[in-house]
């Protein structure tokens, strides 16, 4: 496109206008000198006038960088440069010409002094035109924008900016780095990171954008302050895969995102490369990422394994169908998965399907348990009758201490790999909390009740829970397995515990009107605790990874837990049976029908 403004035809554009502007009031300049009637030898040496001052007036205007100033957001600052340059370029001229005044002569010098005035005048209103013109005719949109971070990132979006690509006015630059105050940035002026909030009321700031990449603490803290300054509209900067930048809201899941210390990827790549892998629950949160991460670490070949339709297309879209086969197979069917492992012979198998929702295991204990506990039997029962060299199985922190048969059922597919006769199979299950985002989790469901205008709800004040990016958890589960000798129960590090009712006011503070949207508590659901825990005790041991410990074993006779399992299949009374098997396993106040 022709007249699609670049930086060079914008100099090119203004450097003409002054040319042409220059000329008209040097012109209008003697004719007022001389009431308008030119003396005719006073024009001989016009145009020699003309030209010095021109190179005068460009060469100022250049070191002022006024030919970088963008003509829609041209302000008091920029009149105030501007000003400084018609000085320095009048004052150079004037030297030029006590230095070299019989090669201008006659020259009629108070001309010049009415130049100077009229030449200011002129190219001052020409470039504060454009955005007089904008703000009066309501077309302007472009808001008063303070970017934080002096990275390569700021520079792009301060000339995507000024190019009209993005509708925000760049007017500050705020960065730690005390070697940076002062400079300037594609003429953006670079303050202290202390200045913010004072930046943001100076300057009338209605936009902040985040060019820099923090950890999700200090992130935090700063969408605090500035979101405490009023500011509504923030957003960061984001690299996508082709190295361009995108504007993007900020998001829960970066404000709680914690990056592994001590990620292993070579272990992981050595673990999975060239290996055959199956994934059961390929389309849930975990087991779709981990079909991902398998993939990308190098495995031969995927078999997704799941019972829903629309989670194994959804999956199946995401990877390379060259290397992967999705089947539509309940993992409580083991007739079906049997030749499953008969036809792909996997090496390594990873058992992610279960039924998750505590509320809804709660109404369908039955289901539950039968999807939970034979599903996790049929997937290691058939892993060591196909020599898979390993098993990992997904567990949850609701099977410590379990209050809710979720978590039992998950606690009793732990007991199940630890004590199973495996071979040379090594099984080793991974425990840990809720990850950001996964279907049917707290975040996305406060994120509809704040899109919804409110309330939002938390079922009780004090309720507290641990947080995990699901690329996060999915690596570290990868690199546990790869560790394993078979036969440890691994917990990863979740961090600090979230209060949940601090989640939700920081999602209304990221997406809502904190003024307008209510939390409402509406008390513990069945089988809900106030606090999840990781560790059934003390007993935990370090491994070399900070991120990942062991916990002790817990001995159970396998054929005593295969009767207990069977029993808790074929019984009425199925809670007891679950609670014989987890004595810790709390089912104090409820019915033990099965059937409610």
């Amino acid at each position: 496109m022709l007249i699609r403004p670049t930086f060079r035809r914008r100099i090119a554009f203004f450097i003409a206008s002054d040319l042409f502007l220059s000329a008209l009031t040097l012109y209008l300049a003697y004719a007022l000198r001389f009431n308008f009637s030119i003396p005719e030898h006073f024009l001989d040496h016009f145009w020699r006038v003309y030209a010095v001052l021109m190179a005068c007036k460009i060469g100022a205007f250049t070191f002022f960088k006024i030919y970088f100033i963008s003509w829609r957001y041209f302000g008091l600052k920029d009149a105030k440069r501007l000003l400084a340059a018609h000085l320095a370029a009048y004052g150079l001229f004037m030297l030029i010409f006590l230095i070299f005044s019989s090669w201008f002569n006659p020259m009629p010098r108070s001309a010049i002094v009415i130049d100077f005035v009229l030449s200011l005048l002129f190219i001052g209103a020409l470039r504060i035109s454009k955005r007089l013109y904008l703000e009066s005719s309501g077309m302007s949109g472009y808001k008063k924008t303070l970017i934080i971070g002096a990275t390569s990132k700021a520079v792009r979006m301060i000339k995507s900016a000024l190019s009209g690509d993005i509708p925000y006015f760049p007017v500050a630059v705020a960065d730690a780095d005390p070697n940076q105050w002062g400079t300037y940035m594609e003429n953006v002026k670079i303050h202290p990171f202390e200045d913010i909030e004072s930046l943001i009321e100076k300057e009338g700031i209605e936009a902040v954008l985040i060019a820099k990449t923090f950890p999700s603490k200090e992130l935090d803290q700063l969408v605090e302050r500035v979101k405490s300054s009023g500011i509504k509209e923030l957003k960061m900067v984001s690299l996508l895969s082709d190295r361009h930048e995108q504007l993007k809201d900020i998001a829960i899941e970066d404000l709680l995102a914690r990056e592994p210390k001590d990620l292993d990827i070579e272990a992981i790549e050595e673990f999975l490369h060239g290996k055959k892998v199956l994934v059961t629950g390929a389309g849930g949160s975990i087991g779709s990422e981990i079909c991902k991460e398998v993939l990308e670490f190098g495995a031969s070949r995927l078999i997704m394994v799941d019972s829903s339709e629309y989670n194994l297309y959804q999956i199946s879209e995401k990877v390379d169908p060259q290397k992967s086969v999705a089947k539509l197979v309940s993992v409580t069917d083991r007739e079906k998965l049997a030749k499953l492992f008969k036809e792909y012979r996997p090496d390594i198998v990873i058992h992610a399907a279960a039924y998750k929702h505590v509320p809804l295991c709660e109404s369908n204990i039955e289901n539950a348990i039968e999807n939970n506990l034979v599903g996790v039997m049929n997937v290691i029962d058939l892993s060591i009758d196909y020599g898979v060299h390993k098993v990992v199985n997904i567990s949850t922190d609701k099977a410590v201490r379990p209050t809710n048969v979720m978590g039992a059922t998950k606690r009793i597919g732990e007991l199940y790999a630890q004590n199973v006769a495996s071979g040379k199979t090594e099984i080793v299950s991974v425990r840990f909390g809720n990850v950001l985002g996964s279907s049917g989790s707290v975040v996305p469901k406060f994120k509809e009740q704040i899109r919804l205008g409110g309330p939002v709800t938390v079922t009780h004040p004090e309720i507290t829970r641990y947080f995990m990016l699901i690329p996060e958890a999915c690596q570290l589960v990868l690199q546990a397995a790869a560790m394993a000798k078979g036969g440890e129960l691994f917990i990863l590090d979740m961090g600090e515990p979230v209060k949940i009712v601090d989640l939700a006011k920081k999602m209304i503070l990221l997406y809502g009107k904190e003024e307008e949207i209510e939390i409402e508590f509406t008390g513990l659901r069945p089988g809900e605790k106030l606090y999840e825990e990781l560790l059934i005790d003390d007993a935990e041991c370090k491994t070399k990874y900070e991120s990942i410990y062991v916990a002790k074993s817990t001995l159970y006779p396998i054929d005593k837990l295969k009767k207990d399992i069977e029993a808790a299949l074929k019984v009425d009374d199925k809670l007891s049976v679950l609670k014989k098997i987890v004595p810790e396993f709390k089912i104090s106040g409820r019915s033990k029908s099965g059937c409610d």
